[in-house]
């Protein structure tokens, strides 16, 4: 018994361990596209405000913050999603990376050179994949001068240069 006991009390320890990792994403409807990387996910009956972890695409009145606004729309407005939190902004927003289905929706914005990547923040193995992407892909973000970085971007090397 004691052994059994013992197998028990480290298969619990262990997935104790791995709870966090998995029961950390969650499930909600998309009720809202702020702009291009937030949205308003409705969990459990509330609205929950989310920034699309890594990325960062250009604003409301910016060359293209119309067009990413489409995208994120087409790809989310109404559906159900799967939210993986990574972390909370200074605005009180969970930041996160948002799938609907097998897409990635952070990385379809910068597949589609609609989002650039924030190497600020991006620090997980993917980000190197997202930024050999979005050398390839970044042809409507520089075409236009003023589009090299949004404007009033703090600093140049939050961003990845291409």
């Amino acid at each position: 018994m004691g052994k059994v006991s013992r197998r028990f009390q480290w298969l619990l320890a262990f997935s104790l361990f791995l709870l966090p990792a998995t029961a950390a994403a969650w499930f909600g409807k998309v009720v809202r596209v702020i702009d291009g990387d937030s949205i308003t996910v409705l969990r459990d009956g509330r609205a929950e405000q989310i920034r699309l972890w890594g990325i960062d695409c250009p604003e409301k009145g910016q060359d293209f913050g119309n067009k990413a606004k489409q995208l994120t729309s087409s790809l989310v407005f109404g559906k159900a999603v799967e939210v993986e939190p990574v972390t909370i902004d200074r605005y009180g927003r969970t930041v996160a990376l948002v799938s609907v289905g097998s897409i990635s929706v952070n990385e379809e914005l910068i597949r589609q050179g609609l989002a650039w990547v924030f190497t600020r923040y991006c620090d997980r193995p993917i980000c190197q994949g997202w930024k050999v992407l979005a050398r390839i892909t970044h042809e409507p973000l520089t075409a236009t001068a003023d589009m090299a970085l949004p404007s009033g971007c703090p600093r140049v090397s939050n961003f990845a240069t291409y």
